[in-house]
């Protein structure tokens, strides 16, 4: 399998500790490793013959950088956008790296900024994706919920295996991010799982659905690499989800649970990082909490002292300190957006 990493995301939610130089799969969330390196490290450990790293050009000297001090750097490749259109001219750019070789090849499309704490059952799901993959599959790998989420889409699965490979079902609908009562519904019928934005499938099944449902990606894309990327801005801006997966009668789904953890704003550190008696997460080596409950803290060089104090988020970045109400993580991006505002361009 060739792995590509999804990478050119900016995660706007975790400011300040994501930046414009410095997004959120280049942050050290888990280990003192950035997460694109965590995510580069799983996919090697799952035999991937070969990296590419699909990023733009203002990261690019960020991720070079953190490929050059790899020891595997010669099996990774980076490819940058001109400019984002979201996931499916993305993988079209792949497609039009490699069209007209071997049709056969295995590709996995992965993001870059998710954590996953079970590396083996990992490499088991994507195995048996790959197997649907040989046998013509459109695969996808689905999380199975633990909780009611509204934040995440949904996949549903069928009741019925495909027949050759066990454990691997037909799809049989992508679902929006629900409501409350509809999210309950779904936890309750066992057929929805999250959906972690993971594909896989031969360049030859995945040609073939761009031909039949994007078009206007597959008509550039099979004109070479060079001619694709010179076409960029003329694409279509569309999701893969949206423009292929929801719309293919090929897709199969993996149902999986390994740990998978969807880092999209701060309280998704209480998934990674085990809470205290009083559900406080911290991530940081000096931390001091006194009649606090409910908290998040990401420490970086000061000590820090709570005290009395509730649901509160605080973030220590390299040159600000974020305090914040937990209940509000969801709204970050509302800072970042104030701060372009007022031309303080030197907090972005």
């Amino acid at each position: 399998m060739i792995a590509v990493v999804l990478a050119g995301g900016k995660g706007l939610r975790l400011w300040p500790e994501s930046r414009q130089t410095r997004p959120k799969q280049l942050c050290k969330f888990v280990d003192g490793k950035s997460m694109l390196d965590h995510t580069i490290d799983r996919l090697m450990t799952a035999g991937s013959s070969q990296v590419i790293i699909i990023t733009n050009d203002s990261l690019m000297p960020g991720i070079n950088d953190l490929v050059q001090q790899r020891s595997d750097k010669e099996k990774i490749e980076i490819l940058s956008e001109p400019e984002g259109k979201n996931t499916a001219p993305a993988v079209g750019l792949v497609l039009s790296r490699y069209y007209g070789e071997d049709e056969n090849e295995i590709l996995g499309f992965f993001p870059a900024d998710h954590h996953v704490s079970d590396t083996e059952a990992f490499i088991d799901s994507v195995q048996q994706a790959c197997m649907a993959a040989q046998n013509g599959h459109l695969a996808t790998i689905g999380i199975s919920p633990s909780r009611p989420e509204t934040g995440y889409g949904y996949i549903e699965k069928t009741r019925w295996e495909i027949g050759e490979i066990p454990g691997v079902f037909s799809v049989n609908s992508f679902c929006e991010k629900p409501d409350p009562e509809t999210a309950n519904s779904y936890l309750a019928s066992g057929n929805h799982m999250w959906n972690a934005g993971i594909y896989i499938s031969q360049a030859k099944t995945l040609c073939e659905q761009f031909k039949n449902h994007l078009p206007e990606i597959y008509e550039k894309l099979i004109l070479g690499f060079d001619k694709y990327l010179d076409s960029y801005p003329l694409l279509p801006e569309i999701s893969l989800d949206y423009g292929i997966a929801e719309k293919s009668d090929s897709m199969a789904v993996v149902p999986a649970n390994f740990g998978w953890c969807d880092l999209g704003n701060w309280n998704a550190l209480a998934e990674i990082y085990l809470p205290d008696l009083k559900n406080n997460v911290c991530n940081g080596h000096d931390v001091l909490l006194i009649d606090s409950n409910n908290c998040i803290i990401k420490q970086k060089e000061k000590t820090i002292v709570l005290f009395g104090v509730d649901n509160l988020l605080l973030v220590e970045s390299e040159d600000l300190v974020l305090v914040a109400n937990r209940n509000r993580a969801q709204d970050i991006r509302e800072i970042v957006e104030f701060l372009q505002e007022k031309k303080r361009f030197d907090l972005l």
